[in-house]
Formats: structure tokens, sequence, C-alpha cells
């Protein structure tokens, strides 16, 4: 390798390369005379990222050396100094329709305001590349049988042929822009089957072709999947999204480094999902929220495969943390070239991996992590999670006892038509499990045997397999495995999200006549990476985490109140018990079916024609013109209302506060922004009837999020939400002061609006748990809720809160809104000053009866100087549409 003039930093690794040139992380460390190897892979590429954009030729580069102070463990500066800010520009976004869409209208949005005052509208466009799946909006309604894949496809496209259209016509109009249309499979599974390239081409600002790692943002939390190829890439908001398509950077505090040290081999009959699991429970525990997590030890060196590493990094949203990320390594490119990837990318990464030392060899020396967490594959068994989140890991033991003491705060069952404990639904789903062959063959395998053995679902069960990629059909067809499935219930009811999302569709007719009879301590058991309160099924209150298999085992048993490692799943006709060791394959048995069936050329073949629609597509109409043509008498697309918006500058007062919702701990974005169906009893169902709706048609709070008038009365609409408010309330409703009456949310909001009275949200610990929504943002703006005071805030939604101009506020250790005694009767004056800096303070004052004002300093959870601008500006959207206006010379400014 050599350097080039211009830039010591810039060198060659392949002379025989168009684009043999990369910047070297290894070069820049020894110029300060530290070695490379001894930063963490995840440092390595931020590093290189900002030596790529941070200035031109020979100037100097603070961003890149504050990095690598942050992060060399051999640094000058101690580790616990203060850290730097991560400026990302990834190479390209990532999106799903459900939040791609509501992106796309902004950016529509913002054509329209560039147009109105003069601009030319084509200066918003995505400065990256841009890949848009639609994976989130079919419904598993029909299941368990042959003809179910082809009646959910039909009415997905008949309930959603707005928003496609709406689509087809942002394919034509917006640069960089590809979309993979409804049937081919899951975001995630696409992106490491296919998308991701791992080492990526780009030109830099001074016109260089590099090579450079293959870096993304995308829509949906489970996008750190692809760190299981050595991508770097996390989930974000769709404003944040936005941003990042629009060229901005992605600004955080630079997070620690936790090294998860992974040992030995797991047990036989242990699969990933087992391991994924148990991990989230570990790693929830040691702490490591927000931080970026990379796995290290002997365990990457031939024991887990790729599919299962992209198992384990699929679910970091569910332990926490911004990735969870493995290094290049002989596995990647094995995974590469499995996957149908051209030999000659495939050599490719290598000679770069290796060049840029980002490649991990067998036994390399571990790097230099904040702290390390040792996790022993070995000590880990079967196991479920449960009954109401991912980290709540249970063996199979204890899971009746944890369904016990679940329906002990449920209401009697009065009826006799369902056990207590019967699995009302069973769903082989997401791209956490299936996109790992060895877990849906150990299904299919156990499936097998108990068709056999005359095993049969309970009539109670709905089964549904929803799989992530149409490769996955092929191998379990070619194995024969699916006609296993298919005796069983397990027919491909569509590929797509489905009841991963929430999107699981009725119940069995027998099973919700049961429930509203009165049998509701029932469960669902699925495959998924998400099992919060309401989510999957909004009569399912218990709902557990497991592997496909062990789905397929609880489909059998149709109870979750047996112990399945001790107690039989079935019985035979002659009475005798059949055990799930009898019908759990071995090790050895997958492994064959893997071998023989999984092959390369299914993936070239299936993902020939990944980005063409099928004729149900071809046949929508696709719209013209540089902007969208809105209708206004639509109910799924409006132009949004919150670009037009004040800027937040100098001192802030907002006296006088009320307190629109009070919420305990762990409060999600489900919570916050319902995705399921939209019942008719509710704000958003009212409203849409009351405009001709029928109730039958109201469709999904998913598919709607293109409409506002909608998405705000969804806000804080999801019935299981604990409003302390209103503790005995009715579901999406609150108590507005100071006349004490119970109003929906919308109503009270909109009251306090009229009213000129500032609205706040108070909550507890992990304020915004869950997927990267941005309506939960969106829809606490459009409220008119100016601050979010809470305990602690997970990542992803306290930055949309800012991205929104909300502000995000954090009570002082030992204090919360029950040492406070609040009961929403209090008003608070919050005092922001004209110099708020990034991790401030701001004066709380709140007043409550006649008593004392109480005085609190809360923490301003804006983190970094850029989300300072963000917030002051009133959010991303309106700096965004601000500087293009800066730029097209326009004299008008919103």
């Amino acid at each position: 390798m050599h350097s080039l003039p211009d830039d010591p930093f810039l060198l060659v690794y392949d002379d025989s390369a168009e684009y043999g040139r990369h910047f070297s992380v290894p070069a820049f460390a020894a110029s300060h005379g530290l070695d490379a190897l001894r930063l963490p892979y995840v440092a390595k590429v931020l590093i290189e990222n900002a030596l790529r954009h941070e200035s031109a030729p020979g100037g100097s580069r603070p961003r890149a050396e504050a990095l690598l102070r942050t992060y060399h463990p051999d640094a000058p500066k101690p580790r616990t100094g203060e850290p730097a800010d991560v400026w990302l520009y990834p190479t390209r976004v990532l999106a799903q329709d459900v939040s791609g869409i509501p992106s796309l209208i902004d950016l529509a949005a913002m054509r329209d305001a560039i147009q109105a005052r003069g601009g030319d509208p084509k200066r918003i466009n995505p400065h990256i590349p841009v890949d848009l799946i639609v994976d989130h909006s079919l419904i598993a309604e029909q299941a368990g049988h042959a003809g179910a894949r082809a009646a959910n496809e039909a009415s997905e496209y008949a309930q959603n042929r707005e928003r496609y259209a709406f689509l087809k016509w942002a394919q034509g109009a917006f640069d960089k822009l590809r979309l993979v249309p409804p049937g081919k499979g899951i975001l995630h599974q696409i992106n490491i089957e296919y998308l991701a390239e791992v080492a990526s081409t780009r030109t830099t600002a001074q016109g260089a072709r590099v090579t450079c790692p293959d870096t993304l943002v995308g829509t949906d939390s489970h996008t750190s999947m692809v760190n299981a190829l050595g991508v770097l890439g996390w989930g974000v908001g769709g404003i944040e999204a936005e941003a990042a398509m629009l060229g901005d950077a992605l600004v955080l505090r630079a997070p620690e480094t936790i090294g998860v040290r992974l040992r030995n081999r797991p047990a036989p009959g242990v699969t990933a999902t087992d391991i994924v699991l148990s991990l989230t429970s570990i790693l929830r525990q040691a702490k490591v929220v927000a931080q970026f997590v990379e796995f290290t030890g002997d365990a990457l060196d031939g024991t887990l495969t790729l599919e299962d590493r992209a198992t384990l990094s699929n679910m970091a949203p569910e332990y926490g943390s911004t990735c969870a990320y493995f290094p290049v390594d002989e596995e990647t490119l094995s995974y590469l070239r499995r996957t149908g990837r051209e030999p000659e990318h495939v050599e490719r990464v290598r000679r770069y991996a290796q060049a840029a030392g980002l490649w991990r060899a067998a036994g390399a020396p571990q790097a230099g992590y904040h702290r390390i967490v040792d996790v022993d594959l070995a000590q880990i068994g079967r196991v479920a999670a449960g009954p109401n989140k991912p980290q709540e890991k249970v063996s199979l033991a204890e899971l009746p006892v944890s369904f016990r003491k679940a329906a002990s705060a449920m209401p009697a069952t009065t009826g006799d038509a369902l056990p207590d404990g019967a699995v009302v639904l069973a769903a082989i789903t997401s791209c956490t499990n299936t996109s790992n062959p060895r877990l849906l063959v150990a299904a299919g395998l156990l499936a097998r045997k108990a068709v056999s053995l005359g095993l049969r679902p309970q009539p109670w069960t709905k089964t549904s397999f929803t799989p992530g990629s149409r490769v996955v059909t092929d191998y379990l067809q070619a194995s024969g495995l699916q006609a296993a499935l298919d005796e069983l219930g397990f027919h491909t009811a569509g590929y797509g999200c489905a009841t991963c999302a929430g999107l699981s569709g009725a119940l069995t007719c027998a099973a919700e006549r049961a429930i509203a009879a009165g049998n509701p301590r029932v469960a669902a058991v699925l495959s998924g990476n998400r099992n919060f309160p309401g989510r999957v099924h909004p009569l399912a209150r218990a709902n557990y985490l497991a592997s496909p298999a062990l789905v397929v085992a609880f489909a059998l048993a149709g109870t979750v109140e047996r112990d399945l490692d001790t107690e039989p799943v079935g019985w035979r006709p002659d009475g005798s018990p059949i055990h799930l060791a009898e019908l759990w394959p071995s090790d050895a048995e997958i492994d064959e079916m893997v071998s023989a069936h999984v092959r390369p050329g299914l993936f070239t073949q299936r993902y020939r024609d990944v980005f063409e629609g099928d004729p149900a597509w071809l046949a929508l109409p696709a719209g013209t013109g540089a902007c969208y043509a809105w209708d206004e008498q639509s109910l799924y697309l409006r132009r949004p209302p919150y670009l037009d918006v004040p800027q937040q500058d100098g001192a802030i007062q907002l006296h006088g506060a009320r307190a629109l919702m009070i919420l305990g701990d762990s409060v999600t974005t489900d919570h916050i922004s319902p995705a399921n169906e939209i019942p008719p009893q509710s704000s958003a169902g009212r409203y849409l009837q009351s405009l001709g709706v029928a109730a039958a048609d109201l469709h999904t709070y998913l598919a709607r999020r293109g409409n506002h008038r909608v998405m705000m009365r969804a806000t804080f609409a999801q019935p299981t939400l604990a409003n302390e408010l209103l503790p005995q309330g009715p579901a999406g409703a609150t108590r507005h002061e100071p006349d004490g009456e119970t109003l929906p949310v919308y109503d009270a909001a909109m009251r306090y609006r009229d009213a000129g009275v500032a609205a706040i949200v108070v909550a507890g610990k992990d304020y915004g748990t869950g997927s990267s929504r941005d309506w939960a943002a969106k829809g606490t703006r459009l409220l008119g809720v100016r601050a979010v005071i809470a305990e602690s805030f997970e990542r992803i939604h306290r930055s949309n809160l800012v991205n929104m101009g909300v502000l995000p506020l954090q009570f002082p250790a030992g204090t919360t809104r029950l040492t406070l005694g609040l009961d929403g009767s209090e008003t608070y004056d919050l005092d922001i000053d004209a110099g708020l800096s990034a991790q401030g303070s701001v004066s709380c004052v709140i007043h409550s009866g006649g008593g004392a004002p109480r005085r609190l300093l809360l923490a301003c959870r804006l983190d970094n100087e850029h989300e300072v601008h963000i917030w002051r500006a009133g959010g991303i959207l309106p700096a965004v549409l601000r500087q293009a206006l800066a730029d097209s010379g326009s004299a008008q400014q919103p």
C-alpha cells in the first residue's frame, strides 16, 4: 500500500481495482503513536467515516481525533474524559413502508413548501441511496389453509391501494429510491441476504472514488440485524432517516463500547433463539442501553454461523444497545458466498477489510473495550421469554409458573370453553428467526415427526407462518418439510412481519367467542422479538417468544400450563404420552437438511426480480410530476402540518403547564402509537366512522400513518396503557384539569391548546422502549406536548422527540412522580434559559393546591449541540426546510 500525495491517510489497498483506495484507520492511529489493533472494530468504522467526511485533504480532523481518544485504550486522554460526538454519514438508508411512507410524505410536503415559495421542488431529493421494502402491511387474517397467502395478499392490495400508488409516484419522483414491492419478504432479511455490500464504493466531497465500510440507518429498530455481517447500522426514527436521506449526519454522544465475550459451544438442541433470549436477559441486567455492543470470544471461531449471529444482532433493541456488531471474518465471506454474492465482490470484501483493519482473524487479540460481559454458551438451555417483555427469560419448567402469576392479575375465568393458558395463537414469524435456516428446518423436522405420530394442533389455536424471504419457501418445499408444516396448519400466510408487528389478524371464531364469554386467561406463542402487552393480539394478555420449533410444539400442546420438558406434548391414540424429546431433531439431522437444500442458486434466482412487482403492483397508477397530487378527501394520505412551526429561540417560559398523561415505567412506543387494527370505539375509530367509514373498514393504525388527523387521535390510545390520572378509566382517555372531566386524550389536548395551556407528559423509567416509531413523537408533538419529564428514556424515542421539537427532561436521581406524589392537579412552570446548552438543566416549579411550590432542576436530555440546534429550530424537518430555502435563495422562510 502507498499513500497518495494529497492526503496521508488515503491509501491504495489494491492497485488492480478501479476503486482500490481507502481511508486508512491504521495509518491514522499510527500517526498518533497508537496501534489500531487495540481499537474496537465499531470504532474503526466510525473513525473511517470521520476521516472520509470531515475535512479537505491536508486539513485537521478534530472529530476523528476525538473518536480516537475516546475509543483507544492507550490514547493520551483518559477513558473517563469528556467523550466525543459521533457524526455518522451513512452510505445508505433502509426503510419499511410503515415508517418509510410517512418519511416520503414529509419529503413531498417539503417539495410543496419549496414550490410555494418560488423554489425548485426537486431540491428535496435523497442524497444517498434509499431502499424501501414493503413488508409491514400484510395482515395474517387468513391462516391455516392453502389459500391463506393469496387471500391475505389480495386483501393487502385492496386496503392499501392508495398508499401503494403513492409509493409508485415516489419511486418515479425521487432520485436514488428503490422499492421492493409487497410479497418479497422482510426488510432485514432481504438486507442481509441481498442488499448489504459489507464493502461499498462512494465518492468523497473532493471527487475521489474510494472503498469504504457499508453503513446504514434504518426506519426500523431491528436494522441492527445487519451488524452480523460487519455492517454498522442501527434503527432510527423515520424523522432521522429523512435527515440522513437529505445529507445530514446522525449526531450522538459517543457511546461506550461493551465487549460481549461469547465462550464455548451450546449444548445439543439449544438454538440461536434460546441464545438470543438468554442474551437479552443478561445484557438488560448488564445495562448496555444506548451503548455499542461488539461481540468477541472463541465462539466466533466456528461455533456460531452467520445466521446465528444475525439472530443475536437482530434483538439489540430488546437488550437496549445501539448496535450489536460482529467483525468481518471468514464466516462473513462464507455467508456472502452461500447467499449467491459474486466471487469478485466477496474477494474485494476480504482485501478491503484486511487492509482497513476491519478483519478479524481466528484467535485475534481482544480489542480494548470500556467493559466486558462474559456469556458462557454452554450454560444456556432451552428457553422462552414472557409473558410481557422480551427480557423475561423463562425455562420451559418456569413458563407455566410465569403464566399463572400473570393470570392472577387477569379477570377470573367464568366460561369453560377454553382451559386457562390456552394457546390461541402460534405464529412462526419475524426475520429474527426466519432468516436462520437451522431454526426453520428444526421446526419442519419436528412437524414431520409430529405428523407421523398423529399429533395435530388444538382447535382453539390459530397457526400461521410468515417467512421473511421467498428463499425460505424454496428450501422448505425442496426438503419436503413445508408439507409437514402444512399438515399442522403452518401454511405460508404471506411474506412480511405480520404477527411480529402486531398484524396477527383475528383469532379462531371459537377462541374469540370463548374469550368474550369469560375465558380471558389465554396466551400467544410466537417466534418474534417483541411481546409487549397488546402488541401481538389485543385478546392475548400473555405472550411468549420462543424458537420456531417450540412454537410448533406449543401449538400441539395447546397450552402454556404444561412443562414441555417433562410433561407430554400430546398422546398417541393408545393413550401413551409423546414427549418433546421424541419430536426434537438432532443437530446432525438439521445440519444435513440445511446442507442439502439451502444453496446459493436459490438466492440468486429469487433476488433476480426483487425490485419487480407482481401484476397487482404493476396495475397500480404511478402518478407523475415533481409534486404529489394530494387528494383532499383522502383518509390515508394528507399533507402534514408540522413544517411551518415557529423557532424556539431565546428564553422560553412554559408556565402553568398541565400533565396530559402521568405514566409508569417501560412505556413503549406501541403504547404511545399503537399499530394494530383500529377499534371502532376508539377516538380514531369514532372519527373515521363519523366520516362514513364502516366499522369493518377502519383498517390498522399502521396503514393510516399518512393521515395525521387519525394518528393524533391514536396517540396514547393503546388499551393496555395505564394512565395514572385515570387508574380505572377507559382506554385512550385522560382527566382534564382544572375541571376534572374525563375526556379522550385527543379532546383534552385540543382543549388545552385552545386555552393556551402548554401540555407535558410525566413518566417513569425507560420511556419509549420498543420500535423506532416516529409517530410516537409526531403524535406527541401534534397534541401540543412541549416536554416529556421522565426518569429515563430509550435512545430512539428520545431522539425522535428532539427531532419533533419536544424537550426531553429527566428527573434528578431519587426523584420520581411517586416521590413527588403527583396526581394531575398540579401546574408546572418550566424556565428554559436562552443559553441552554447540551446536557444542561431546566428549572421546574410544581404548584399543587395550597401547598408550597416544589422546585426541581431537571436534566435537559438534549445530548449534544446539534440536538440543541434542532430543538431550537422546532424539529429536524423545519430545520431542513429552512436550509433548503436558504440554499435556493428564497426570501420566504417558514
